[in-house]
């Protein structure tokens, strides 16, 4: 550990990796690694703000913030913003979560300083203009309204809904129609105010860059005070879970299907064995539902497991599309699978084989910067101790025959499962 002029940072021990991390008096934190491999840089900045922090009658204000901060700031015009980088061939975006915002740049290394400083700009002091609200609830009503026009987006939405049972987990990260078009600008300065400063803020990048030189420019370009909210990104762990099956009925050349069930948040040791058994059970054309309802039986032509941890809970599942008349056929398959998984978890050879598969995923998921921005921030945003590359593929290596067991039998059976079907009847 270190002093700074701005506060403490720490250095990872791990001889491969060069990470580090700064915590400023401000409370910003402060990620980074050192990839001398590039020339190039990845950089973000992360509020612990998303939609599972907003009330019923906000819903959306976070990602409607999003949108706002990009129409101009004290500095740059909305055209102006959408040159700063692209100019430079770097890229600018940014995306809301439920419980957490993002803003990230990627840029040749020599412009890194630049893109701090947009993202300064953008996070810190936008407009937020009454004028540019109403263009841009234009946008998001659009936004919405794509969604619903696409099957495969709105059934994870209405899964989503219906499994929380009214916890925020279950609110769209977009809002409603009606929520949407009640915000004000108010309400985002507000917003804005309270949660862009400070301890809820991260700002993280990786690439070929210096740690001493980022800890200095963001002290610069973000003076921020810690926020007055003790801990924003909390979220209570949902109580009741919706299980069984519902139908929506809606007129489509397919019918979307979506299993669903509850499992312990991003820190729980479950995760590992969890992720395993999803990548058996539907990770890629060797798994067993792409075998069994794809290869064997032809019920569709996309089926996959998905999962997604966050702080106090998480969700694990199954998507499948197929044709009005083969859903219940479908269905039965996967319920089947579920309950053969459930029941008898993984063979010792499967359970090798699945290691090997998502130990190489996660390595090849790691060739870029930007994907080892993420991995930075994602340590820091569920307040993690860093753990390396090699020290990840320890933990899937060490994940047990029992454990999978244990974990198979408590959350795969599909009487723990909430299905939802949206799509014509039946004929």
């Amino acid at each position: 550990m270190s002093r700074t002029a701005s506060g403490l940072t720490a250095v990872s021990s791990d001889d491969v990796e060069h990470i580090c991390e700064t915590r400023l008096t401000s409370g910003i934190h402060v990620l980074s690694e050192y990839i001398p491999s590039v020339r190039s840089a990845a950089v973000g900045v992360w509020v612990r703000q998303g939609s599972a922090h907003e009330t019923d009658s906000d819903s959306g204000v976070s990602h409607l913030l999003e949108h706002m901060v990009f129409k101009g700031t004290e500095r740059r015009s909305a055209s102006e913003i959408a040159l700063s980088l692209e100019s430079l061939g770097g890229l600018l975006d940014a995306y809301t979560t439920r419980e957490h915002t993002s803003y990230q740049a990627r840029v040749l290394d020599e412009h890194l300083g630049k893109a701090l400083d947009v993202l300064a700009d953008l996070t810190l002091a936008p407009l937020l203009s009454d004028n540019d609200l109403e263009l841009e609830r234009e946008v998001i009503l659009e936004e919405i309204a794509q969604v619903q026009d696409t099957p495969d987006d709105l059934v994870f939405e209405m899964h989503s809904d219906q499994l929380w049972q009214g916890h925020p987990y279950g609110r769209s990260i977009l809002g409603t129609k009606t929520s949407v078009s009640q915000l004000s600008s108010d309400k985002l300065r507000e917003l804005h105010q309270r949660t862009y400063r400070g301890n809820n803020l991260i700002v993280a990048a990786a690439g070929n860059l210096c740690h001493e030189d980022l800890v200095e420019a963001v002290s610069r370009l973000f003076p921020t005070h810690s926020s007055d909210v003790d801990d924003v990104s909390l979220v209570v762990e949902p109580e009741g879970i919706k299980h069984g099956d519902a139908f929506v009925a809606r007129t489509s050349a397919q019918t979307h299907i979506v299993f669903g069930t509850n499992v312990p948040g991003h820190c729980h040791p479950d995760r590992y064995p969890l992720a395993l058994l999803s990548s058996a059970l539907g990770g890629g054309m060797s798994s067993r539902l792409f075998q069994k309802i794809r290869e064997k039986m032809g019920l569709c032509y996309s089926i996959y497991t998905y999962q997604s941890f966050y702080s106090a809970a998480g969700i694990s599942g199954v998507y499948v599309a197929t044709r009005p008349t083969t859903a219940q056929a479908a269905v039965e398959a996967i319920s089947t699978e579920l309950s053969i998984l459930a029941a008898s978890g993984l063979t010792a050879e499967e359970l090798d084989k699945t290691k090997r598969q998502v130990k190489g995923q996660v390595m090849l998921s790691l060739e870029s910067p930007g994907a080892r921005l993420h991995r930075l921030a994602s340590f820091a945003l569920h307040k993690e101790p860093f753990v390396g590359l090699d020290g990840v593929l320890e933990k899937i290596d060490a994940v047990s025959f029992e454990e999978i067991q244990r974990v198979a039998e408590m959350y795969y059976s599909p009487d723990h499962h909430f299905v939802l079907r949206l799509g014509p009847e039946a004929i």
